[in-house]
């Protein structure tokens, strides 16, 4: 019986950690994909301040930063079309 109680709680861990990590999935071809510097470009002039930029496991753009108002975000994008699919 003891042994249920551990089992349940490393099952929860390995769940909550898989969660934690998942991000959107983007399935664009990556001949298809804006090229960095433009996505860059365009995110600046509409006001974000990047301070990390990065390509996820699930292929889509991600940055980190602040947007037009000084405000931390994390968003997640569509490398294609640069349409905001996930903000934290």
């Amino acid at each position: 019986m003891k042994l249920l109680p551990a089992a349940l709680a490393t099952l929860l861990t390995a769940f909550a950690a898989t969660t934690a990590i998942a991000g959107p999935t983007c399935t664009a071809p990556q001949e298809k994909w804006m090229k960095v510097p433009d996505f860059k470009a365009r995110l600046e002039a509409e006001g974000y301040q990047i301070k990390t930029f990065k390509i996820t496991p699930g292929n889509c753009y991600e940055i980190y930063g602040f947007d037009k108002a000084g405000k931390k975000v994390e968003i997640y994008f569509d490398p294609q079309t640069a349409a905001v699919l996930l903000a934290k």
